[in-house]
């Protein structure tokens, strides 16, 4: 690679608030993976959440980790049993690659794998880096018209797929998102693509919500901290018209999920994507005695396809959601504006 292998600058997490920007060894791609000269990793919410708290649930930073999931880059050098990728291809890389071979991967669900390798989840490093190495078919080759920017977004753009098809959106859906985050608003984008009539979004955060409709939310609920979720539930079905056929919420706070759970009609579906505290107390028997189907999500399996396509097609116009753009130098700016959501940051972008 010549004078590129002098720089392999890589955001390195040593614990909490110690991110550093250090110099790696660039890697050697196995026989099925191929080397990666990284172009865009987004910030997503739990690459700060490990940065501020050390910690996501049981998964706990003891080592130092290299940061980033939400990524793109240009093959550089293919492993010798690499067949669908060449040198120069670009990609969107999905960051958790399964055992393959589990009763978990067999039936197709390799999102709940037990030996996952997944970016940036303790103990394994993710891809905040200049050069990377990935199993090769866990990368998707990009058209030409597909940016890196959007090649690293069909990461969260899959965990809407993932809801989505779980809570069976489909044409005339009527559908309620709780958390107007960059998951609540793929979980919209998707919705909209996957022909949902109506999408009411809530949120605490007033600036996010105006977002929202700028792409496509049909109501908004800015949700006051007296607010009940009996009385929201009410509010939703006033605006919509009907109780939402799907509920989801992008929070995990039993605030969101006692709403979900209240507002949406009988037989109808809510999925939990946002993970909050282990324990929740939340209606249960109210929503089982309507017969309301409650469905947990787990990142995704066998969306990125469907994820690309939708990019590819315009359906889902997600680089509007990108709001700030850092080149790999001004990492911690990045990542500072992200904790804090200065400017209104929604999505930030690294440019590696």
């Amino acid at each position: 690679m010549g004078s590129l292998a002098e720089d392999n600058l890589t955001a390195v997490l040593h614990g909490t608030n110690d991110l550093r920007m250090e110099q790696v060894p660039i890697p050697e791609p196995e026989d099925d993976q191929v080397l990666l000269r990284m172009a865009t990793v987004g910030i997503c919410g739990s690459d700060v959440h490990y940065w501020t708290h050390g910690r996501i649930c049981h998964f706990v930073v003891e080592k130092p980790m290299i940061l980033g999931h939400e990524s793109s880059g240009i093959v550089v050098r293919c492993g010798k049993k690499v067949k669908n990728l060449k040198p120069g291809d670009r990609v969107a890389i999905e960051p958790g690659v399964p055992c393959r071979v589990c009763d978990d991967c067999k039936r197709g669900e390799y999102n709940l794998c037990k030996d996952v390798v997944f970016c940036a989840t303790p103990p394994h490093n993710g891809n905040l880096s200049r050069f990377y190495c990935h199993a090769a078919d866990f990368c998707y080759k990009l058209p030409d018209h597909v940016s890196f920017e959007e090649g690293s977004l069909l990461e969260p753009i899959s965990v809407g797929v993932q809801a989505c098809k779980r809570a069976g959106v489909t044409l005339g859906s009527r559908v309620l998102i709780t958390g107007a985050g960059p998951i609540g608003l793929v979980n919209l984008l998707v919705a909209k693509a996957m022909g949902a009539a109506e999408v009411i979004m809530t949120d605490v955060v007033e600036h996010r919500l105006t977002f929202a409709k700028t792409i496509g939310a049909d109501y908004t609920i800015t949700v006051g901290k007296n607010a009940t979720a009996d009385d929201l539930a009410v509010e939703v079905e006033k605006k919509l018209g009907a109780m939402p056929d799907v509920s989801i919420d992008a929070c995990g706070q039993e605030s969101t999920i006692s709403l979900c759970m209240n507002a949406t009609r009988s037989g109808g579906t809510v999925c939990i994507i946002g993970h909050g505290p282990a324990e929740a107390k939340v209606p249960i028997v109210k929503a089982a005695v309507r017969e309301v189907n409650i469905k947990g999500v787990f990142r995704y399996a066998n969306c990125y396809p469907m994820a690309l396509a939708m990019v590819a097609s315009g359906k889902v116009p997600v680089k509007k959601l990108i709001t700030h753009n850092f080149t790999i130098e001004k990492t911690l700016d990045a990542f500072e504006t992200a904790k804090t959501g200065a400017g209104g940051a929604i999505k930030v972008m690294i440019h590696c």
